[in-house]
């Protein structure tokens, strides 16, 4: 069997044409203060460089399906079941998108991304906190 080749722009647009629409930075504010999870999945060291955003969730992206899976024995405290609005950042908004994408073929139909990611949220002069805050 011989498996069809992609190029990593191929699989980041059918992840992208999966997702339901994806949220600027201000919407994205708007949908967290609405009830929606924002979970941060950027690594250690882009939190301890840029800040954290006051209210996210941070999943570390190697374990993010087992802590958003609602049946997971491992699943994160927030996460209830899988009518969840999850709304992922990442430093640039291509991480998240896969990352996303992969969420709803586990049924979190409502799982999505933010558009430009953290860099775009900073730059829209959003709430960021120091790292260790």
């Amino acid at each position: 069997m011989t498996a069809t080749r992609m190029s990593i722009d191929d699989l980041l647009s059918e992840a992208r044409a999966a997702l339901p629409a994806r949220p600027s930075p201000p919407e994205a504010l708007r949908l967290m203060r609405s009830g929606a999870l924002l979970i941060d999945i950027r690594g250690d060291d882009q939190r301890r460089r840029d800040g954290l955003i006051p209210g996210a969730h941070v999943i570390p992206r190697n374990s993010l399906e087992w802590r958003c899976d609602p049946s997971s024995r491992w699943r994160h405290a927030a996460i209830r079941d899988h009518e969840q609005h999850l709304v992922l950042i990442c430093d640039e908004g291509f991480q998240s998108s896969l990352a996303a994408a992969t969420l709803q073929r586990l049924g979190l139909h409502r799982a999505t991304d933010v558009q430009g990611g953290f860099q775009a949220w900073r730059a829209a002069g959003l709430p960021v906190l120091p790292a260790g805050s």
